[in-house]
């Protein structure tokens, strides 16, 4: 089956307001003809201009996180509401900085989720392992674990989009090989096929992240299972457009 590509690069907790826009129309007619869907991920504050600055292009405009309740007594907290008012399409859910600075767990991603989808956002769920756990042989029951409790009781996960982040590759200039991370993905397609029969599991996207750079891209998306890539660091200049259109 073809799956369209999903590159989307998660900005954290960088760009002021003026950064923001300097970056976004730098790399509007950068990456006008890419083929694969273009997903920017800005900080909260800024998601409202990113939607205008956008508006007419190829590019969908993501949140990096959301409340799964409508409204209520959650200080620092932003609803899927809030989000759709303005316009946003994508929200990134359980990064794995989420799960350790903030104590997300699966089934809140869960939660999550299941909410993003009824309000029409499409989901970027992650998953991934720490370097212990790899090294103890434990990466294959943790992301499968992840996936088994994240992602039950979906309506239709074609509609949700995996990132396979190794939280040992985020941010430190490691890289999964290119086999690895393959490998990693399969194990997700496999347990959503588990779940959700074959076909669900043939349509779903599956990212790579973790130090995903213009110099490694290629031979990832090469690879069977990788459908796109979750970028951090390297979506933050406007050599963005070399991963896009790898």
């Amino acid at each position: 089956m073809s799956r369209r590509p999903v590159i989307a690069g998660n900005w954290k907790m960088n760009k002021t307001l003026d950064e923001t826009k300097a970056l976004i129309e730098e790399l509007k007619p950068l990456v006008a003809d890419a083929e694969a869907e273009v997903v920017f991920c800005p900080t909260f504050v800024n998601l409202a201009e990113a939607v205008k600055l956008t508006e007419g292009t190829n590019i969908g405009i993501g949140a990096q996180n959301m409340h799964q309740a409508e409204k209520g007594a959650f200080t620092g907290e932003v609803s899927g509401e809030m989000l759709t008012a303005i316009g946003v399409k994508y929200v990134v859910l359980g990064h794995s900085e989420r799960r350790e600075y903030y104590a997300e767990t699966d089934e809140g991603v869960n939660e999550k989720t299941i909410k993003a989808l009824a309000l029409g956002l499409t989901p970027i769920v992650c998953c991934g392992e720490t370097l212990e756990e790899r090294e103890a042989g434990n990466a294959e029951s943790k992301v499968v674990g992840q996936i088994q409790a994240g992602l039950k009781n979906i309506d239709d996960i074609t509609k949700v989009i995996i990132a396979y982040e190794p939280i040992w590759a985020i941010g430190t200039g490691k890289t999964a090989s290119k086999e690895e991370a393959d490998e990693a993905c399969g194990w997700v397609r496999k347990t959503i096929a588990d779940m959700y029969g074959q076909d669900a599991a043939d349509a779903v996207r599956v990212q790579y992240g973790g130090s995903v750079k213009p110099a490694n891209v290629a031979e990832l998306m090469a690879m069977d299972n990788i459908d796109g890539a979750l970028v951090g660091g390297a979506s933050l200049t406007a050599d963005f457009a070399k991963i896009v259109k790898y």
